[in-house]
């Protein structure tokens, strides 16, 4: 029998169960109300869950926070890779992973904008944030990749523009200004920039 075939035990099953509890729970409560009026007892109620079980799964609110938005990151991301590899152009084949991440980023705004803070801030030993770092780390090898196409970009200077992309991102999404913009006007902005620094 494989690694792969055996059978978690109870201990395991109860705890991805639990997880799963939690996660969706803070999902709902922070897309319902945002992040800022929902407390880690109304999610360990929701979950049926005891509070110092929820404090086993994330410490705090903020780590929810990341535990879920993580969860939609990675789907964005791979929906936007998928998509990306069958444009051409380096420019759109660019904004096709950017879409769905700034998308993602916008079902609830101020969730959004409180992830964006938690990636720059936050604790990088905690996993769920070590988990969102590794995010943007994709992110940025995912544009590299799209940028390496072009017979005429090296693998560093690809890196370099795709870490730039990146940040023009997350600084359109997070910016204060933007707060009330759609998600057409946020990846219209970051085009026009990255449309700037890509090569003619």
């Amino acid at each position: 029998m494989s690694i792969e075939s055996v059978p978690l035990g109870r201990r395991e099953r109860n705890k991805q169960d639990k997880l799963q509890r939690i996660t969706a729970a803070a999902r709902e409560l922070f897309a319902e109300h945002g992040i800022d009026d929902v407390t880690t007892v109304h999610i360990a109620e929701r979950a049926d869950v005891a509070t110092g079980t929820l404090f086993l799964y994330a410490k705090t609110k903020s780590e929810l926070l990341l535990l879920v938005q993580n969860t939609a990151y990675t789907d964005a991301l791979v929906r936007g890779i998928a998509a990306a590899e069958h444009i051409p152009d380096e420019l759109s084949a660019v904004m096709a992973i950017v879409r769905p991440i700034v998308e993602c980023n916008r079902v609830q705004v101020d969730n959004g904008r409180a992830y964006l803070r938690e990636i720059v801030f936050g604790d990088p030993e905690e996993p769920h944030h070590r988990d969102a770092i590794a995010h943007t780390v994709e992110t940025e090898r995912a544009i590299s990749r799209v940028l390496e196409r072009n017979d005429r970009m090296d693998q560093g200077r690809a890196s370099s523009i795709a870490h730039v992309v990146s940040s023009i991102m997350f600084i359109t999404m997070a910016a204060t200004v933007n707060r009330g913009s759609s998600v057409d006007d946020l990846v219209n902005q970051i085009q026009e920039h990255v449309r700037a620094i890509l090569p003619a």
